[in-house]
């Protein structure tokens, strides 16, 4: 037998490890595992955001109707209850429109243009970050409103 069939045997030449079949496979793999985890987690973080911004949609209006109650009128900024600053999910302040101050002419109005509270609106402009006076229309859709006076708090698209 020869030395160098001792030391260079055929079996011994191939280097452990992955093939590149092997690696390419496991990046397919992973690639097509984050294709269908990442809409599932958007769509969950998206729920989440809006859950968030109606439970702030409720607590701004607690510390509204505790206003009303102690000075006997809306007040006329989020700043008089201290919530100018507050943000929604998205990073947008929310919105606050007092019509029993200002009048029905700048309050929120469903698809038939009624207006969708008496007293005042509060909401926020979803992750769009983009709203108008209509809660039917494209780009309000995605808002979280007040209507029908505090009975509704939720996503303007289910109202």
């Amino acid at each position: 037998m020869c030395i160098a069939s001792v030391f260079f045997h055929p079996r011994q030449r191939r280097a452990r490890g992955f093939t590149l079949l092997e690696l390419m496979m496991a990046i397919a793999l992973v690639g097509v595992l984050t294709a269908i985890a990442l809409p599932i987690y958007s769509g969950y973080k998206l729920k989440v955001q809006n859950a968030q911004a109606q439970q702030d949609v409720v607590s701004i209006s607690a510390a509204i109707e505790s206003y009303q109650t102690y000075n006997r009128k809306l007040p006329d900024s989020l700043a008089d209850i201290g919530m100018a600053g507050k943000l929604d999910p998205w990073g947008h302040p929310y919105a606050y429109y007092n019509i029993e101050a200002n009048g029905r002419g700048g309050a929120r109005k469903d698809k038939a243009l009624n207006p969708i509270n008496t007293d005042y609106d509060l909401y926020s402009m979803g992750a769009n970050g983009q709203t108008q006076s209509q809660i039917s229309s494209k780009v309000s859709l995605d808002d979280i409103i007040r209507a029908n006076n505090g009975a509704y708090i939720g996503l303007a698209s289910n109202y």
